[in-house]
Parts: C-alpha cells; structure tokens; sequence
C-alpha cells in the first residue's frame, strides 16, 4: 500500500537539493528551533525550501516515520537526512555544514 505523505516527502527531498521541515515558514518560523535552522541556512546564502509540518498533520507524523527522528526541524540536502536544530547548529559551529554542501555540489556563501 502506497502512502501520500510518504511519497509527496520522497519526491520533496529529491526535487529540492535543500529541504527543510519545519514548524512555520522561513519568513515566520513558529519555533526557536526551526527558526536558528533557517538563520543558518539563510546566513549562508542556501537556497532552500521549507515545508509547514503545522498545516499538516500527516505531513508532521510521516517526516518523524519517514527519518526515525522525533523532532522537528528536520534538514535534508540531496536527499540525505542532515538533523535537527542541535546538530545543523554544531555542523555549521565546526564548518562541517560548509563541507557536506560543498560535497553535495550545493551553493553557498563562504561561512563568516
């Protein structure tokens, strides 16, 4: 049995180089956690899509199933599960976060 959610996530990661599921959007994050992610992102100049798991129940549920991760935010580049707020933060901290975009061939500023 397919499931929408599982599949609409699926095609998200793979049609967006950068995705991120979070709680609001990046212009109105509606948590700390999700809001230091896109700080991050945006700091860095990367382009990224962001998905509302607010406005969607299933959508909230499937990303926790679908990463076996409990948390929101969730970040993924090229389809591959980053993390959350803690390790995005550390990653981006220790210029590891640099490094994966650039081995993933995804532009970026230079970190500051």
């Amino acid at each position: 049995m397919s499931d929408p959610t599982i599949e609409r996530i699926q095609s998200e990661i793979t049609e967006n180089p950068v995705m991120l599921y979070m709680k609001g959007n990046a212009m109105f994050p509606q948590c700390g956690f999700s809001a230091r992610v896109v700080q991050i992102l945006t700091h860095m100049g990367v382009p990224f899509k962001t998905a509302n798991v607010l406005e969607d129940a299933a959508l909230r549920d499937g990303i926790k199933a679908f990463s076996n991760w409990p948390t929101i935010p969730q970040l993924y580049v090229k389809g591959e599960f980053v993390g959350g707020c803690d390790i995005v933060t550390e990653m981006f901290q220790s210029g590891e976060l640099a490094t994966l975009l650039d081995e993933k061939g995804v532009p970026h500023e230079a970190a500051a």
